[in-house]
């Protein structure tokens, strides 16, 4: 029997950190299905200085999807997806999903993978956060939500922004069961 690839919706919203979207698309192993809010084209392209941000990503998925498109396959819950990173996951998304609210192509995937009680990890990238958003995050996170706020590890004492951008994105990586390497002070426990 055929064992189909793990599948791993992605979507990227307005919030700023565009340089983690893309460095877990680089950098991910698995079957890429993504969506791109309006406002996360829009910051993409002041950060990353591109013109077209969807060039950048297409060829690092297997699918690009509109997040205006309603009728998309993410829409249904009778696709899998084995996980949903949303990656940076702005607090308007956050709270639309928190809500219940499915008026978007991210905002239904994230409507879809909580009703089927699939993974999905929130990359939050927002500081300070309201009472309101760590509500609604705790609300979440009861859900089986991973939240994870982009706050990259230090101890590895990262000499570049790549390897800052890497250490966040690493600890992604290993919630999906990609292997990164050893932990801090693992050697200890040999």
């Amino acid at each position: 029997m055929n064992e189909r690839p793990m599948r791993i919706a992605v979507g990227i919203t307005g919030s700023s950190g565009s340089v983690y979207a893309m460095d877990f698309l680089r950098r991910c192993p698995h079957e890429k299905f993504v969506i791109v809010s309006k406002w996360g084209k829009a910051v993409m392209k002041d950060e990353l200085r591109v013109s077209d941000p969807l060039l950048e990503i297409t060829p690092l998925c297997k699918k690009l999807f509109a997040d205006s498109d309603l009728t998309a396959p993410l829409a249904s819950g009778t696709n899998t997806m084995d996980a949903f990173v949303i990656i940076p996951a702005s607090t308007s998304t956050i709270g639309k999903i928190a809500s219940g609210i499915g008026d978007t192509l991210i905002t239904r995937t994230a409507a879809v993978c909580l009703k089927e009680r699939r993974k999905i990890i929130l990359c939050v990238r927002e500081t300070p956060l309201s009472t309101v958003t760590l509500e609604q995050l705790a609300r979440l996170s009861r859900e089986g939500v991973i939240v994870m706020p982009i706050s990259p590890p230090l101890y590895y004492i990262p000499a570049t922004v790549k390897e800052y951008v890497q250490g966040f994105v690493n600890k992604v990586l290993a919630h999906l069961g990609v292997e990164m390497g050893k932990g801090w002070r693992a050697e200890e426990l040999e």
